[in-house]
Formats: structure tokens, C-alpha cells, sequence
């Protein structure tokens, strides 16, 4: 696979070439990581305690492969086409968490637990023993599958010059959600929440959370008007679907 990759200059002459755009959306998934510290006040005061939750979550990572072609049969890469990678999540960005849920209720220096929810409730592993109040208490952890949606914009010019065509692609990437219950117990075997219990609800990652990217990898090397195919990464470089078909350069 041959790559050939240099700097574009957009000057006004450029608008005189054939244009074409395209928008593409799909619904992908990526890794994420989470660290979250909890402190404790007020363990044994009335009506404490109160739990301060504050960390960071790391992405996997997404990219987007753009793929010129003038295989009209397109299955993989060939020597003849024209590909690169574009960073659209850079692997390991960190979104801050900042919580702080004040909540009493539970006397007698209570265990703490967390248990992290997706953002629709549904519970993502079993809770986690952060310890007792008065003691101190470990960090929860995890690690997660992140429900993410894509929106591309693709533009296209000089299609059929010989140091064309000149890609355009930016556009926005929308998370799922991501939640957490802080579980305050007087009970030393717990095993579930119950009406003795105080649990709080945590947004941890609000739903629909916004990441916008633009990029413009310059290409040339695929001549004739090449077809445009475009196709999800993860930060690691692991397909996420198959390529998508654009259609023609000069007619996305």
C-alpha cells in the first residue's frame, strides 16, 4: 500500500475545481478507562457522611482511514490505491471527572461502596469495596466499552488533476453515557443495596457528550477521479466495520 502524503496550498485557484461532499454517520464503540478517588468527611457526624468523587476517564481512541481507489470492486487495500489515517479521538484523551455528591443518612462510620452504571442504568460489574469512612478509601477503577456515534463531513476537490484530489474531513463524535451508585452501608456482609441503605446516583459522563475534530489529510497518486471509501479505526488501528463507499470524487 503506497502512501504519499504533502502539503496542500489552498489558494483561490482552487475553487475553480469540481467540489463534492458527502456526510456519513455509524454508530461505533470505543475502550475506556476510568480512575476515580473518593474522600470521605463528616463519617460520624449527623447526617454525614459526605463523599467527594473526582478522576479521569481515558479513551481508546478512534480514527478514520480514508481510501482513494479505482477498484470499482474495492474488498482491501491494493498497491495502487491511496490511503491515509486520520486522528479523529487520540488514544489515551482524558475527560476530567468532577463530582461531589453530599448525602447522609447512614451513621456509625458505614462501608462505602461504588458500582459504575451504563447510560441507560444497566449496572457494569459488581460494586466495588472503596473501604470504611473513617479509614480512608481506594481508588475505584475500570474499564469500559464506550458507545460513541460518529458524524463525518467529507469534501472533495481537484478530482481529476495530477497532484489532486484534495480531501476535506471533520465532524463530530457523540459518547454514551456513563454513571456510578455510591452505596453507604452499616452492613459488614453486604451483597446488594437495600432499604437500609443509602445509595447515590453519580453522571459520571453525561449522555451525548461532543468531541469535534477537523482534518485535512492531502492525498495524490490515485488519478482518474478515484472512488472515495472511508472506514472507522480504533486508537490501536483495529477496523471498527467495514469501508464505507462514498462514491466518485466528483460526485459524492
Amino acid at each position: 500500500m503506497r502512501k504519499t502524503v504533502f502539503t496542500v496550498l489552498m489558494l483561490t485557484a482552487c475553487l475553480a475545481s469540481v467540489a463534492s461532499a458527502a456526510t456519513i454517520s455509524q454508530k461505533l464503540s470505543q475502550t475506556a478507562s476510568v480512575n476515580l478517588q473518593a474522600t470521605p468527611s463528616g463519617c460520624e457526624n449527623n447526617p454525614g457522611p459526605f463523599i467527594t468523587i473526582d478522576g479521569d476517564m481515558r479513551l481508546g481512541g478512534i480514527s478514520a482511514r480514508i481510501i482513494l481507489s479505482n477498484n470499482t470492486r474495492f474488498t482491501h487495500d491494493a498497491s495502487a490505491d491511496v490511503s491515509a489515517d486520520v486522528v479523529i479521538v487520540p488514544a489515551g484523551e482524558s475527560i476530567h471527572i468532577a463530582k461531589q455528591p453530599s448525602r447522609g443518612g447512614v451513621g456509625g462510620n458505614p462501608w462505602i461502596y461504588l458500582q459504575f452504571k451504563d447510560g441507560k442504568g444497566g449496572d457494569l460489574g459488581s460494586p466495588q469495596l472503596l473501604g470504611r469512612c473513617v479509614q480512608g478509601l481506594v481508588n475505584a477503577k475500570g474499564n469500559f466499552s464506550i458507545p460513541s456515534g460518529a458524524t463525518c463531513n467529507i469534501s472533495s476537490g481537484n478530482c481529476v488533476n495530477s497532484g489532486g484530489p484534495d480531501i476535506t474531513l471533520n465532524g463530530e463524535i457523540r459518547l454514551g453515557g456513563l454513571g456510578a451508585d455510591l452505596i453507604l452501608t452499616n452492613n459488614a456482609k453486604f451483597t446488594h443495596a437495600t432499604s437500609a441503605d443509602v445509595v447515590v446516583s453519580v453522571v459520571l459522563l453525561e449522555e451525548g457528550k461532543s468531541i469535534t475534530f477537523a482534518k485535512q489529510p492531502p492525498l495524490d497518486g490515485a488519478g482518474g477521479n478515484p472512488l472515495i471509501y472511508v472506514q472507522f479505526l480504533t486508537g490501536s488501528g483495529s477496523p471498527l466495520g467495514s469501508p464505507i463507499l462514498l462514491g466518485k470524487c466528483n460526485k459524492l
